[in-house]
């Protein structure tokens, strides 16, 4: 299953913006797609690409 990690700039601790959220997303060691801070709709078009593209794939089987 595909992941999208959106990390945001508002929430706990000293994310600095939202750079703590995004760089623990950049080095894990999961497969994830991540998007940048605070970028919510762009997610949600990476995910509807995603989507299509599976959607695609099974009308040729």
């Amino acid at each position: 299953m595909p992941v999208i990690g959106v990390p945001v700039s508002s929430g706990y601790g000293a994310g600095g913006g939202g750079k703590a959220a995004l760089y623990t997303m950049l080095q894990s060691c999961s497969v994830l797609s991540v998007v940048n801070i605070d970028a919510g709709f762009v997610a949600g078009a990476y995910a509807a690409r995603i989507a299509n593209m599976l959607a695609k794939a099974r009308r040729k089987e």
